[in-house]
């Protein structure tokens, strides 16, 4: 009885967005790229919505994991390995992000990681 308490007051204490991050079942950069892919509000459906967060979660992994060395801003060539990373991988976008939106989320997405990491 008195766990069920203290958990209502810690969810109580949540801030709206550490709410998010529970309910979409994402972390911090992961609910930011998938933001960033969905806003403004895309009428995307169930299956849609889990496939981009898929997306967003491998995104960060593959860049953690692969390109984000250590000043890796500083070459111009790890710089397009990140922008090639990042387009590869939201080639895998729903089909309702057309060229126009993908290229301005490949966009997006390189200036979070760019300013991030």
């Amino acid at each position: 009885m008195m766990h069920n308490r203290y958990c209502a007051v810690f969810e109580n204490d949540l801030n709206e967005e550490e709410q998010r991050h529970i309910r979409e079942e994402l972390d911090e950069d992961e609910l930011a790229v998938f933001d960033i892919l969905t806003r403004p509000e895309l009428s995307l459906s169930k299956k849609e919505e889990k496939q981009v967060k898929g997306i967003a979660r491998q995104l960060l992994k593959t860049l953690k994991e692969e390109k984000l060395v250590l000043d890796w801003r500083k070459k111009q060539q790890t710089r397009a390995a990140v922008k090639l990373a990042i387009a590869e991988i939201l080639d895998k976008l729903p089909a309702l992000f057309d060229k126009l939106l993908y290229d301005q989320k490949c966009q997006l997405v390189y200036n979070y990681v760019y300013e991030r990491y």
